[in-house]
């Protein structure tokens, strides 16, 4: 869709203390809002961007959720990732000026358009905001880290429990619900994301249920035991390592 030609004000956005640096001067946050131009509505199922197209901007994600992923060999659609609002995407899209995964909107959402030229002078007169882009690249880094060890070491129910946790986790530092969820992504999308197979996915569910760790509605999810539920994962690093990067 065609970007609308927006002001935004980054300083006005109840987003901002996500996707932005804390703590700058009043001058700095000025020159951070003639940062943003643009935003794009994208969507359900439609792409932010694709494999092979031209980088040119980072976005933030005001609203909705998006999936990246890229297709193998055999056709298939491989999910690397779920992002939701506050977050930041297409960092991929840096390391070669092209993007290198599909990102795909989950519901109707709306990004912050950034265009990259202009983050790169910004952050040569705002230290702040070239701090800032370090540490989200660095958490990208420990987040892939975190996928790694969960797909090499855990069981189903472990990687089923840790994927939920990471999820109302990020949530809940948005303003949402500690322990309720609507998952905006099918269930056969997790198992791609957790290298599961559709009905190992809801069997893992299924015992979660009948164990009084949570109730599944379709897709709405109540953790009704948290503890019980970090147990699951508690041997591993994995856990851990997902959670510092959320």
């Amino acid at each position: 869709m065609t970007p609308q030609a927006i002001k935004v004000a980054c300083s006005n956005c109840n987003l901002r203390e996500l996707c932005m640096p804390m703590d700058l001067s009043v001058g700095d946050l000025g020159r951070l809002d003639e940062l943003v131009a643009t935003r794009r509505k994208i969507r359900r199922g439609a792409p932010l961007f694709s494999n092979g197209e031209r980088f040119t901007a980072l976005y933030a994600i005001r609203t909705g959720f998006f999936k990246t992923c890229i297709a193998t060999e055999d056709g298939r659609d491989q999910v690397t990732g779920f992002q939701m609002a506050g977050e930041i995407i297409g960092l991929d899209g840096i390391v070669g000026d092209h993007h290198t995964c599909d990102a795909v909107a989950l519901e109707d959402a709306e990004v912050c358009v950034l265009p990259f030229d202009r983050i790169e002078e910004l952050s040569r007169e705002v230290p702040a905001l070239q701090s800032h882009v370090h540490k989200i690249m660095s958490r990208e880094i420990v987040r892939e880290h975190g996928v790694m060890l969960l797909l090499g070491s855990m069981r189903a129910e472990e990687r089923l429990a840790t994927f939920l946790l990471n999820l109302v986790q990020r949530l809940h530092a948005r303003g949402f619900s500690q322990s309720e969820l609507v998952l905006r992504m099918t269930r056969e999308e997790i198992g791609s994301y957790l290298g599961l197979k559709l009905e190992t996915v809801s069997r893992a569910f299924s015992k979660f249920a009948e164990e009084g760790l949570v109730e599944v509605k379709q897709r709405h999810v109540r953790i009704l035991d948290t503890d019980a539920l970090r147990a699951v994962v508690a041997p591993h690093e994995a856990g851990a390592a997902l959670k510092r990067c959320a």
